[in-house]
């Protein structure tokens, strides 16, 4: 990694200086406006030493791995109902729910004995 006088030099010329080994610049989120109702709730459940601004921004990373988890979910989805249909081998939802009681009770019965 570069010192902090080349960085900065080199910061000032270019966005893109990750490449460099120097941290980018940041963006910023447009603003936001919303009801009085809406900011009042979301100032009273900050943290302590929590601004309001880092609040917003651990939502919008927390809502983009939320929707980056659902996306893939639905992509393997679509690939399980593609091979099934290719193959034409089904599983019920009988065998499926069946599976999944017996794995919550095993479940249960091993936070039971280790709790």
């Amino acid at each position: 990694m570069q010192d902090n006088k080349a960085c900065a030099r080199m910061h000032r010329n270019c966005n893109a200086v990750e490449k460099q080994g120097c941290p980018m610049k940041t963006a910023s989120i447009p603003s936001l406006r919303v009801a009085p109702a809406l900011r009042q709730a979301a100032e009273e459940v900050l943290g302590e030493g929590e601004s309001l601004s880092n609040f917003v921004e651990q939502s919008i990373r927390e809502s983009i791995e939320r929707r980056l988890a659902q996306r893939e979910f639905i992509a393997r989805g679509l690939a399980s109902r593609d091979k099934a249909k290719q193959s034409g081998k089904y599983v019920s939802s009988d065998a499926v729910v069946g599976r999944l009681e017996k794995m919550l009770a095993q479940a249960k019965a091993s936070s039971k004995t280790s709790g």
